[in-house]
């Protein structure tokens, strides 16, 4: 028996997941932009304590407590050096949370965590290598390497949004030009998106916009799937982005398979099958079988999952408390 928790932006997370790595029972809570980071622990101590009355379990009866976050984070002091999306530096999650929850706790990447989770039960199951790539806001990504989590030397690997694929392309929030995630996230469809309805105002696509407000990914490819030749030309230019992202990965990797998540994930072959396209022509080596490219299963519970089997799967060593 295990505990996992999903640290985002706007939302926590807290399920106690079953030995066949099944979710028992699930809580969430707003995350509540600029709270003190202990105020949200201890409302994390509170979900975990939930979780198990809701199923009559004990904190006894927990082998291990998983935390996933977005930022940079030391695995080994339990600590989120740096998380842009929540405005956390130098926090000590794994002792903070240690004052309300006496139990080994594991803290690693969101990203990494949904990796995890995919690997352990969901698309990526049953390979040894393999790279999940979020669209959403941004450009997420972990890396499973050997069927551990790839981290770097410290913990700062897997930044794989902030690939620069356009030289003196797009800022980014990080502060370089031309990321990935400039082009291939959610985010950047829609300003996309945006710029094709200007330059097109008799399109679907602008109609859209006029009629149900601001662009999503939903609506951009319900105009696309009903030929609107703006919204077929706006989804070429980022599936190629998107494409550049994933052989830039092949080509350095070369895994068993990459795994594409996030909401826009469930368009399924009609985002898939343009993706692979792309890669076959763009790969640096053609004579080699090419990794498998497929959809994420396990949604938005692939970073609870993950998180919740951190211990035995970090491939640095790990000092969990306790």
């Amino acid at each position: 028996m295990r505990i996992g928790v999903d640290i985002g932006g706007t939302k926590v997370s807290c399920a106690l997941v079953g030995e066949n790595k099944t979710i028992l029972s699930k809580v969430s809570f707003d995350t509540g932009g600029g709270r003190p980071y202990t105020d949200v622990l201890h409302d994390v101590a509170n979900s975990v304590y939930s979780v198990l009355d809701q199923t009559g379990y004990r904190l006894d009866d927990v082998e291990a407590i998983g935390l996933g976050c977005p930022g940079i984070l030391d695995q080994q002091k339990g600590e989120v050096i740096y998380s842009n999306n929540i405005a956390w530096e130098n926090v000590p999650l794994v002792k903070t949370l240690q004052k309300y929850v006496p139990k080994e706790i594991y803290v690693d990447n969101d990203a990494n965590c949904a990796a995890l989770g995919e690997y352990l039960c969901g698309a990526s199951q049953g390979t040894s290598s393999s790279i999940t790539v979020t669209l959403g806001t941004g450009v997420g990504g972990g890396i499973i390497l050997g069927g551990s989590i790839h981290s770097g030397f410290n913990s700062a690997a897997n930044a794989i949004g902030h690939m620069v694929i356009v030289s003196g392309g797009m800022p980014c929030t990080c502060g370089r030009k031309g990321c990935w995630e400039s082009y291939a996230s959610i985010t950047a469809l829609v300003r996309m998106a945006e710029e094709m309805a200007e330059q097109f105002p008799d399109s679907l696509l602008a109609e859209v916009k006029k009629r149900s407000g601001p662009f999503n990914g939903k609506n951009i490819f319900n105009a696309a799937r009903q030929n609107d030749p703006a919204a077929l030309k706006l989804l070429d230019k980022y599936y190629y982005f998107v494409s550049e992202g994933i052989i830039d990965l092949i080509n350095v990797f070369q895994p068993q398979m990459i795994v594409i998540g996030g909401g826009i994930s469930s368009e399924g072959d009609y985002l898939l099958l343009p993706i692979i396209a792309n890669v076959k022509k763009g790969v640096y080596c053609k004579q080699v079988p090419l990794p498998q490219i497929t959809i994420a299963k396990l949604n938005n519970d692939a970073g609870i999952i993950g998180a919740a089997y951190l211990k035995g799967y970090q491939a640095t060593a790990v000092n969990p408390g306790i």
